[in-house]
This record gives C-alpha cells, structure tokens and sequence, in this order.
C-alpha cells in the first residue's frame, strides 16, 4: 500500500477495510472474535471495540503462524473455528453461512471457499484427486506444469474443527522461499491425515479480494458503493447516475429523494423525503436534513442540521450550524465557522431569509422571520431579531420585515 496507515485502517466508502470483516463475524453470531495482529498493530488496536480479543503476532511469519498465534485461546474448545482475512471487505455474508452449514452437515474437518475464475493468476489453485476430493491448495508461484492451467481457486475463507486445526498446524513447515509458513498448506496435511475435506464454490471471486495496492482499494470502493446504490434505490431513491454518485456506508435517505450527478453523501449522514440533491453537491459526515429539502449546485454542508421545506439551491457552505425549517438560503452564503483554533456554531430559525453572498461568521443567531440583505456580513456573537433585517458590513439591523 505504500502508507504509513496500516491496510486494514483505509476506508472503503467511509468504513475501515477491518470493519467490513467484523461486520460480518458479527451478522453470524459468532461466539467470541479473536483478532491476531501483526504490522503496526497499536494503530489497529485502538481502533478495535473492547469485546474483540487481540492477539500479537510479534514476527510476520505468515497466515499459518498468524492463526498458530491464537492456539492457546482454543486449548478446552472442541467447536468449529473461522478463519477470515482482515483485509477482505467484500465478504458475503450468505455465503460465510453457507461454509459454516455445509461444515456442520458433512461433518468436515476443514471447509473452505473457492471460486472459479478465467485468469487464475495470483491466486492458489485447488488441486484435486480425480476431480473430486481436495489433495492440496498449490500458491501461485509454487504451481508448476497443469496447476498452472487450473481455474478453481482457493477465495481465502475457511472453517476448521478447533482441535485437528491446532493439532495440525504444528507440522506447517516454513515455505522454502519465503520461510513463511502457509495456512493453505494444512489443506495437504489434512489429506495426508484421511481427514474429510469439503469445499463451498461461490460464482464472485472478488468476494475474497484482499486489498494489497491503492487498486485494490479503488475496486472494493467501486464495488461496496455500487452495492450501497442498488440498496437506496430498492428503497425508493432515484439516483440518476450511479456512476457519478458517492455515498458512503451508514448513509439513510428517504422515499423519493432524487440525487443528481456528481454528488458526495458521507458516512453517518441522514436525509429526508422528496429532497433533491445535487448536483455536485457535498453532504459531509453527521449532517441530518429534513423533508422536501433542495440542496443545489455546488453547495457543501458539513456536521448540520436542517428541518424541512428549505432551499439552498448554490454556491454556499454551511457547517457546523442549526438551521430550522422553510428557510431560504441565497448563493454564495458562507458560514465561517473556524476561527483558526476551533470550530463555532450558528442557529438559523424558521422562515429566516439569507441573502445571497452574505456571510455569517460563527457563532450568531438569526431570529425567526428574519431577513439578512445580500453581501452583509454577520459578525460573531451577534443576534438577529425575530422578524428583523439587517444588512451591511458589518450588518445592522435596518427594518422590521414586514409581514405579507
């Protein structure tokens, strides 16, 4: 990856890489999830909740040494144990099921997930007796002659018995070129054993893509987002183009909302009904917006609130402010929330107008019904009035609105 962030930390759609894998160990009731950490495993720790049981992996020995870390932990278990890749977001749930039933049902020592694909390139291939039973998985770069040619491939999700698992893994010898020792190479000890191996296909091989470079990242982004798309167009959002559309995981929005091109929608952000957004348009993390909401052209709002039947059609910035409900927002209002040292709030009532061009420097409020004429500028502290207009630089107050 070329970071100083550990891999597992970068986000996907707004959600470290190791999230996604909790995410799914957690939607399977797993028992208890053990986290075996190794390159700057500090960084990852601090990120962990507390239930989750961290392992330290003190030397990068490989996937095998990785899971032998954590044998101690299984020394009275006799159940199943899953074995799932950090750096995999683009697990399927079902099909984790899917391993854990067929597991319990054949009665296997190992179950593990393979997928067939066109260019086996890179990934471990399955070999096989007689097209049937599993003898070994061959990594890449070992495979010789005919494993080469071999299209099924080893997805990197497995399920083993606790105790052949443990008991097993001590024969693992280092690999002779990398002296890493294998996890998949106990795959070949189980069948020298006579132990009952079983295999689950799944027809998505980028199911256990484990992000390794910044392309990597790119594709899991693309296919997580478009994953997201689908889900908020099943519930009743029209996205024009998906494909110019970025929203993040933890993002709710609702019934016939549109969102137009080349709009951004970070993550924990929640929008109402019959809005329309975009385009290019920035919704920032934790804002909330209300019902038939207009946010237009390059706006931007950032950690806000806004209640319902409000407009801000273009060119603004709204950050850190509470904004009530049928206010009209003119183009280029800007609040200047940060002062150079931290960040300020600002409170809009019901039925405010702000002119356009205007700027509220945080922190201030603005009374209900109360007008701010364009190119004024709203210095802190100030409070505008219920009913008031006030214009200028610096603004002050000129008139009472009248009422229509």
């Amino acid at each position: 990856m070329k970071s100083s962030i550990p891999k597992v930390l970068h986000e996907v759609c707004g959600k470290p890489i190791i999230q996604y894998v909790l995410d799914i160990v957690k939607s399977i009731g797993s028992l208890k999830t053990y986290v075996v950490l190794g390159h700057k495993s500090s960084l990852v720790k601090k990120y962990l909740p507390q239930d989750k049981i961290v392992i330290e992996q003190k030397q990068l020995l490989g996937t095998a040494d990785a899971v032998k870390c954590a044998a101690n932990y299984f020394r009275t278990y006799s159940g199943n144990v899953l074995v799932l890749c950090g750096d995999t977001p683009l697990l399927n749930k079902n099909v984790i099921r899917s391993i854990l039933r067929k597991h319990k049902r054949s009665k296997a020592i190992c179950t593990f997930l393979t997928a067939i694909v066109h260019d086996p390139q890179g990934y471990g291939r399955i070999i096989r007796e007689d097209a049937q039973k599993v003898v070994a998985i061959r990594e890449d770069k070992d495979a010789v002659g005919f494993e080469r040619d071999i299209a099924e491939i080893n997805v990197g999700v497995y399920c083993f018995k606790s105790k052949e698992l443990f008991k097993t893994i001590k024969e693992v010898h280092p690999n002779k070129k990398k002296k890493e020792y294998y996890l998949t190479d106990i795959i070949e000890l189980f069948f020298s054993k006579g132990y009952k191996i079983e295999t689950v296909e799944t027809e998505d091989s980028v199911e256990g893509l484990g992000v390794n470079s910044r392309e990597h990242l790119a594709l899991a982004e693309n296919i997580i987002r478009h994953k997201i798309l689908k889900k908020i167009m099943s519930q009743g959002v029209t996205v024009i183009d998906p494909h110019t559309t970025y929203i993040d995981s933890n993002v709710k929005i609702g019934k016939d909302t549109t969102i137009r091109p080349f709009t951004y929608i970070e993550k924990n952000v929640r929008i109402g009904e019959r809005c329309i957004i975009g385009p290019f348009a920035r919704i920032r993390l934790d804002t909330r917006i209300g019902n038939n909401v207009d946010i237009g052209n390059f706006t931007e709002i950032s950690r806000s609130k806004m209640g319902s039947n409000c407009f801000m059609k273009h060119f603004s910035y709204l950050g850190d402010s509470l904004v009530g409900s049928h206010v009209n927002i003119g183009a280029g209002m800007v609040t200047a929330n940060f002062d150079g040292k931290q960040k300020h709030t600002s409170r809009i009532a019901d039925y405010a107008f702000i002119g356009s061009n205007s700027t509220l420097i945080s922190p201030v409020k603005i009374g209900k019904k109360a007008v701010v004429g364009a190119g004024s500028v709203v210095t802190g502290g100030k409070i505008v009035p219920d009913g008031r207009v006030v214009m200028g630089v610096p603004a002050k107050i000129v008139a009472k609105k009248e009422e229509k």
